[in-house]
C-alpha cells in the first residue's frame, strides 16, 4: 500500500507541472464538438471495441482530464483507433476549446454530490478499493480528485470503467491499451472480476457526469 501511494503522490506533483492548456473557448468548443456527438451525445449508445460497452459520459467531465486524454490518444499513449483518428485531427487549442465546452455542457442537469458516498460499498469491495488506493486520487466520492487532471468516475457507466482499467493491463497490442505506468500498476494487482466489482460500486454512485442529447444539425 505505502508504494501505491508513494507512486500515487509522485504522478500528482508531476501533473503541477504540467503545461497549462491554451486559452479555453467554450463557445467555440461547442463548435468544433460535431466530431464527438455520433457517441457521447446520444444516450445509451454503445461501442463495440475491444468490447461492447457504452461510450463515456464527458459533460461534466474536468476539462484538464479531457485535455490530457486527448493528448494521450494522439501520441498512441491511449490506444483506440477511434479516438486516436479524431484526436490526430485536433490542434491543441481545439482540445482546449471543446475540454472547455463538455467541462460546463449539462450544468443545469447536475445536483450537488455529497462529500462521502451515497452507499457504502460491500467489505469486500471497500478492501479492494483499499488495495488500489482509488480515493487518493479520484477523492472519497470518486467525484471529486485531488487534481482536475484525474476523471470524476464516479456514476461513470460501470461497463465503461470496466473496459478502461482493463486497457491498463494490455501491453503489445497496437490497437487496444493505455500506457499510464502508475494506473498500470493499480490495475495489475486484481482479477478481472475484482475490477468489475470495483467498476460497478463506483458506477452505482451519484457523480456529475452526463450524456446530454445534441443534435448535428444546429
Amino acid at each position: 500500500m505505502s508504494k501505491a501511494i508513494t507512486l500515487l503522490v509522485a504522478l500528482a506533483g508531476a501533473l503541477s507541472f504540467m503545461p497549462a492548456a491554451q486559452a479555453q473557448d467554450a463557445v467555440a468548443g461547442e463548435k468544433k464538438a460535431a466530431s464527438c456527438i455520433g457517441c457521447h451525445g446520444i444516450p445509451g449508445y454503445q461501442a463495440s471495441f475491444p468490447e461492447v460497452h457504452r461510450v463515456p459520459m464527458i459533460s461534466g467531465q474536468n476539462a484538464k482530464y479531457i485535455v490530457a486524454s486527448l493528448q494521450a490518444y494522439k501520441k498512441g499513449e491511449r490506444r483506440h483507433p477511434t479516438m486516436r483518428g479524431i484526436a490526430i485531427t485536433l490542434t491543441d487549442t481545439d482540445m482546449a476549446d471543446l475540454a472547455a465546452f463538455y467541462e460546463k455542457h449539462g450544468a443545469s442537469m447536475i445536483k450537488p454530490v455529497a462529500e462521502t458516498p451515497a452507499a457504502q460499498p460491500t467489505p469486500e469491495v471497500a478492501a479492494l478499493l483499499a488495495k488500489g488506493a482509488c480515493a487518493t486520487c479520484h477523492g472519497v466520492n470518486y467525484n471529486k480528485p485531488i487534481d482536475p487532471g484525474y476523471p470524476k468516475i464516479a456514476g461513470q457507466h460501470a461497463d465503461y470503467l470496466y473496459v478502461a482499467l482493463r486497457a491498463y493491463t494490455v501491453t503489445g497490442n497496437a490497437k487496444v491499451g493505455r500506457s499510464n505506468a502508475i494506473m498500470a500498476a493499480q490495475v495489475k494487482q486484481f482479477k478481472p472480476a475484482e475490477l468489475k466489482a470495483m467498476a460497478q460500486y463506483i458506477g452505482s454512485l451519484p457523480g456529475e457526469l452526463r450524456t446530454v442529447p445534441q443534435s448535428r444539425f444546429r
